[in-house]
């Protein structure tokens, strides 16, 4: 029997609960006599109502390293841009991972297409960060310095970044499988002084070189560029650069000073860390730039409490480093856990690759997107069936709503003894809004809580909070992991239209979310992805986890469009399993489906088979775009190809336009 939204799938044992660190937070906070409380959802209330108390306490609870002590938590409360945390503090984002270096253990575990499963310890990775970053000052690097990298998701990339970071420079990364131009779109505008890349990738067994690429690249940034680091991964017997370059293993052939002889650049509140990066999917990509101190702060929460990690823990999420998981995935070792990092296909050489290496490191933690659950079932995989899972505590789903049927497939496939977490949030805040509590049950469907500090609500479209209602995702207070600034908007004039537009001294985060009275969130997708049928507010994800349930239905996109006269035209796009055809009589089965499981208004006027849902490189479907290009957008101010899992994908949608008559 298929598992029914808010249904009960799990809950801590009293062990479990008590053991968390969120728990141990809480006792710690009565022991200091700072507020007495017992359950998460009065801890949450008390972090909203007492910003600076609380994450002035987590300073002290997370025992921040810094130079100097903090004059001021925040300089104001009101939620704006331009806020500053923890003034007159001097940290080092990388000196908070490098602190948990211990001989002897493992610091991460590495898998690629390319490479065989492979444990570094501490002793291998501390000693290339401070000899990488010796090197780099040495060569004139220094703090501000923007640095970038044009590589996969391999410990290399790891050591180049904390090493950047370490010293102060401002790091920034763009995954090798992106265009040409997309990577000129971000790293133009940051004008890097140095670049780290890889030759190439291996994806699904097909080699990627991108030496050509590279060359153009640098080219195109000769303007600022002054070093090229280049590391031969797809190709490691071939060392020619084909640009002027230093070689990676030379870069790590010097000295190590030492722990004791290594100088953290431990810098200004206002400092930036990186720079990240929105999908893209029309005009110039956000940069967005966050503080060492910010982001520290808010990954460090996360990880601890919602992610409830220490030492002890080994976890993996399936990420590339064009997306932000990438950075939350090395935050995860700011608690001493160990990350595991692989390169390549999620589902090759065999289906359920990730999950014989999840078995081989004896993951506690293992994350993807529900994309990733979707494949799994087309594929057949059952990963209890041929592995020793037992170690896994925790499932991490982030990158898009997890429905009930993605929570339901955990349980049936992987175990029913499973700490199962849906969160969301964003590259904007490096955080989550809605997260996990290790001391609360598991519902079908439903992020748990609300994360720590994060005033967070849903209101209608007059300002009106909500409960047990779809509303706008908005923010009240302010946070210290909100973007410091977005590169080349010197009036916040882009950060303001972004997130304050809609809200004045409100952040909008532009998800639908619905928020139960025991504090439970369930995201419906983007908000200006949303459908707006007579006036009815629709969440894409209640029609596709409807649609995509039936055998016929390999993937599905909606999108809704106003026409003049105050009508409406919502079509629905279907990629259908091979073989099958878009019948009269499916059509009319799709249409008593969502009629009977939905409602009347979430049947859509028609439906279309098209060879392939079109989804961004992060796997985002293209909801926003498509619906542009309806409502008579170009492609070019529509979308980006290159931000494109596959860009032919979009080409139906172009013909379509050009030669429909339906509305």
């Amino acid at each position: 029997m298929t598992v029914v939204e808010g249904e009960k799938l799990w809950e801590p044992s009293a062990e479990f609960a008590d053991n968390s660190n969120v728990a141990r937070y809480m006792d710690w906070l009565r022991d200091k006599g700072i507020v007495d409380v017992s359950d998460y959802h009065t801890l949450w209330q008390w972090s909203v109502d007492h910003i600076e108390a609380f994450w002035a306490s987590l300073w002290d609870y997370f025992e921040i390293i810094s130079d100097t002590p903090y004059e001021q938590v925040v300089t104001s409360l009101d939620m704006k841009p331009g806020n500053e945390w923890f003034t007159g503090s001097r940290v080092n984002y990388a000196e908070h991972i490098l602190r948990n270096a211990r001989d002897g253990e493992a610091a991460l575990y590495s898998l690629s297409e390319t490479r065989p499963l492979d444990q570094m310890n501490w002793e291998e990775l501390a000693p290339s960060v401070r000899i990488l970053a010796t090197r780099m000052r040495d060569m004139g690097v220094r703090p501000g310095d923007a640095v970038c990298a044009l590589m996969p998701n391999i410990p290399e990339t790891v050591i180049a970044m904390l090493a950047a970071i370490s010293i102060g420079a401002v790091w920034s990364n763009a995954a090798p499988e992106f265009g040409r131009s997309t990577i000129l779109d971000r790293f133009s505008q940051i004008e890097p002084k140095w670049l780290f890349a890889a030759d190439g990738y291996l994806f699904g067994g097909k080699p990627f070189d991108r030496r050509e690429d590279l060359a153009a690249i640098v080219e195109a940034l000769s303007g600022s560029l002054q070093q090229v680091v280049y590391l031969p991964y797809l190709d490691i017997t071939n060392t020619t650069a084909p640009v002027d370059a230093a070689l990676w293993q030379d870069m790590l052939s010097g000295e190590d000073p030492g722990a004791a002889g290594f100088r953290f650049e431990r810098v200004a509140h206002d400092h930036p860390l990186w720079v990240l990066f929105s999908s893209g999917t029309t005009g110039l990509p956000k940069a967005i730039v966050h503080s060492h101190v910010g982001a520290l702060m808010v990954m460090m929460t996360m990880v601890s409490f919602n992610m409830n990690l220490t030492r002890k823990d080994i976890c993996f999420f399936y990420t590339t480093t064009g997306w932000v998981m990438f950075n939350m995935q090395v935050a995860m070792m700011l608690t001493g856990a160990k990350s595991v990092y692989y390169d390549g296909h999620p589902a090759s050489p065999t289906p359920d690759v990730l999950w014989k290496m999840a078995a081989d490191t004896r993951a506690t933690l293992f994350g993807a997107s529900p994309t990733y659950v979707q494949l799994m079932e087309q594929l057949g995989v059952v990963p209890s069936e041929r592995y020793d899972l037992s170690k896994l505590s925790c499932i991490l789903c982030s990158g898009s709503p997890a429905t009930p049927e993605t929570f339901e497939w955990f349980y049936k496939n992987v175990k029913e003894d499973l700490w199962l977490t849906s969160q969301s949030g964003g590259t904007e805040i490096v955080g989550g809004f809605v997260v996990a509590t290790p001391t609360q049950a598991v519902y079908a469907g439903e992020i748990q809580a609300r994360g720590l500090g994060m005033d967070v609500d849903s209101w209608s479209d007059d300002g009106q909070s909500l409960v047990d209602e779809v509303g706008e995702l908005v923010c009240k207070k302010p946070f210290p992991s909100m973007p410091i600034y977005f590169l080349n908007d010197p009036d916040f004039e882009r950060y303001n239209n972004a997130y304050f537009n809609e809200f004045p001294g409100t952040w909008r985060h532009g998800d639908f979310i619905k928020i139960n009275r025991r504090g439970g969130c369930y995201i419906y997708g983007r908000s200006d992805s949303t459908l707006n049928r007579n006036g009815v507010r629709i969440g894409t994800s209640e029609l596709y986890r409807t649609v995509e349930k039936l055998p016929e239905v390999m993937d599905s996109l909606v999108v809704c469009i106003e026409l003049p006269g105050g009508k409406f035209f919502m079509p629905m796009f279907l990629q259908l399993a091979e073989g099958v055809e878009l019948t009269e009589e499916l059509s009319n089965r799709i249409a008593a489906r969502l009629r009977e499981q939905c409602s009347p208004r979430h049947v859509p006027d028609t439906f279309y088979a098209i060879p392939e849902v079109p989804y961004t490189l992060t796997g985002k479907k293209l909801e926003v775009p498509v619906r542009k290009l309806l409502l008579g957008w170009s492609l070019e101010k529509a979308a980006s190809r290159d931000s494109m899992r596959n860009p032919a994908a979009i080409d139906f949608f172009l013909d379509y336009v050009a030669t429909t008559d339906d509305y």
